[in-house]
């Protein structure tokens, strides 16, 4: 019985697939990438730690490395006054709006740190990408007020 719904789950899977415009975004989103900026959609000064990691500032520079035939990465922060290295992840696009382009893209860590919380994944809007530009938001709430985190990448 076990294998009889094993087999149904993994078919159904088969005959979702991904969509085209995945597909696409997936091969431009593969190699090297460095995070060049992250700005915020509201002026001010902001204490922020992204991905439950590092601040801003450590962000800032650090290089990401998407393997997208097994939906992998590693991004290392080399800021010599932040706790440097390399920290490996999971990722995932899913579609949203195919019209604008929008998606979802879900980072999930998987360095040991995170080993006892394997729920711990991080939402994150993939709001622009080309061949040499991409672009993430995170929205969170700071006092009550919604901020849009913009993370910035080139290739």
């Amino acid at each position: 019985m076990k294998r009889i719904l094993l087999i149904i789950v993994t078919i159904g899977m088969i005959s979702c697939g991904t969509s085209k415009t995945v597909r696409t975004s997936k091969k431009v989103i593969k190699g090297d990438w460095t995070l060049s900026s992250i700005t915020y959609n509201q002026a001010g000064t902001y204490n922020t730690v992204l991905l439950n990691d590092a601040s801003k500032a450590c962000f800032e520079g650090s290089i990401w490395k998407f393997v997208p035939n097994n939906n992998t990465g590693i991004y290392t922060i080399n800021d010599s006054s932040c706790s440097s290295g390399e920290r490996y992840f999971v990722f995932t696009i899913q579609e949203v709006d195919a019209t604008t382009g929008l998606y979802d893209f879900l980072l999930k860590p998987t360095n040991e740190k995170y080993k006892s919380d394997t729920n711990q994944g991080f939402r994150l809007k993939l709001s622009s990408l080309s061949e040499t530009q991409m672009q993430w938001q995170q929205s969170v709430n700071v006092s009550g007020s919604p901020l849009t985190i913009n993370m910035n990448f080139t290739k």
